[in-house]
């Protein structure tokens, strides 16, 4: 019930998003292998070093932690502004724009949050342009801004911010972050907003022009690293997926099947890989037959319901994106809580394109390749 309340948000953040897991049994990863034997910072720094080395003389790699609540949102800190002011985002892969409350801004959902004071800040320029965002069942307006911002140890200067002044109803108020942080194509962004990594490969800030996303599943572990890949968060190799439309992170999947028939997406179908998507979204007669194959059945509250106590026998979903297979095993695509189970596959009638979220990304380390326009996905640790 509460994935289902915060899909609501999500699906709005970036026009498209939700939240859903359950732990999985697996082998000791390297990460935690090399800390055990206090070789991680060391392994870390060679790499980081090896990486800045070979790409870049001028950028970094930088590694945001991000926070998992209750496997239904992940965020992480940015400040902005001269002296710093801190916010939490979502680092959102379904949207590019930046924006977060302002001083200027007095409904509920902003006095519930951190808002920017652009008078504190010595490093703001008023845009003198507006901003207005419609998501789903919520909206925010406000102004643009250029000011300082920085994520994790990167200082991007000259971004463009959002600063709202009105966030209608309830959607924002009872979220767990301050606002959005876009990391889609800028042909997505609102005009005169530049998106932060954009702002950052003109700059040449990142040593490479990608970044990856490692979801845990439980309370840490979970990061955002601009500028490189961590081989020490997935097992075997990344295969590579060409991006089809340049706003959101779009590919083509192949098909989706269970025990080698296909229930869905019948000769291919486009699909996103968004970070501010809880759970797994597909157009509802797909998701409705994906139901039926693994057993859920309509819940009170729009959800589906699964009986926990045959969870050992439900089927693999999987995904086959550009001749790859990507199974979901059903403690991937399910969540328990408190004696009840639901699926994380959620059907939306107006989808135009399948939404893989944290439940695909969570079993799948996921890299975003702006320099080749491409996904990298791996088997995550």
């Amino acid at each position: 019930m509460r994935c289902l309340v915060l899909l609501l948000v999500a699906l709005a953040l970036s026009h498209s998003s939700g939240f859903i897991s359950v732990p999985l049994q697996k082998a000791k990863s390297l990460r935690k292998t090399l800390k055990e034997h206090g070789l991680l910072e060391d392994f870390l720094s060679k790499y980081q070093h090896e990486i800045g080395r070979k790409y870049s003389n001028f950028g970094k790699v930088a590694s945001e932690p991000l926070t998992n609540y209750l496997d239904c949102q992940y965020f992480g800190k940015i400040s902005i502004g001269t002296p710093p002011q801190e916010f939490t985002v979502v680092f959102d892969t379904g949207s590019s724009d930046l924006w977060v409350p302002s001083v200027d801004c007095n409904s509920d959902a902003c006095q519930n949050h951190h808002r920017f004071d652009p008078s504190k800040s010595s490093t703001f320029q008023n845009m003198d342009k507006s901003l207005s965002i419609q998501y789903g069942t919520g909206s925010m307006e406000g102004f643009l801004g250029y000011d300082t911002v920085t994520v994790s140890s990167i200082v991007d200067l000259h971004q463009t911010v959002g600063l709202s002044t009105q966030e209608p109803g309830d959607f924002f108020t009872y979220s767990n972050f301050d606002g959005i942080l876009g990391l889609a194509y800028p042909s997505l962004a609102c005009e005169y907003s530049v998106p932060v990594f954009d702002n950052m490969m003109q700059q040449h800030l990142v040593a490479q022009d990608l970044f990856s996303v490692y979801m845990s599943r439980n309370d840490q572990g979970s990061m955002l690293t601009l500028g490189a890949i961590d081989p020490s968060y997935y097992m075997g190799s990344l295969h590579w997926v060409p991006v089809t439309v340049q706003e959101y992170w779009q590919f083509t999947v192949d098909s989706v099947t269970v025990d080698g028939v296909v229930v869905a997406c019948d000769g291919g179908c486009q699909a996103i890989l968004d970070t501010g998507t809880s759970l797994l979204v597909g157009p509802s007669s797909d998701i409705f037959n994906i139901q039926q194959v693994i057993g859920a059945t309509q819940g009170q509250y729009g959800e589906f319901d699964i009986d926990c106590g045959k969870l050992s026998s439900m089927p693999t979903v999987v995904f086959e994106i550009n001749g790859r297979k990507y199974p979901l095993p059903p403690s991937a695509y399910t969540s328990q809580d408190q004696g009840f189970c639901t699926s994380g596959f959620q059907g939306d009638n107006d989808s135009q394109q399948w939404i893989l979220g944290d439940v695909f990304i969570r079993e799948y380390y996921s890299v975003f390749d702006r320099a080749n326009n491409r996904v990298g996905l791996a088997k995550a640790v």
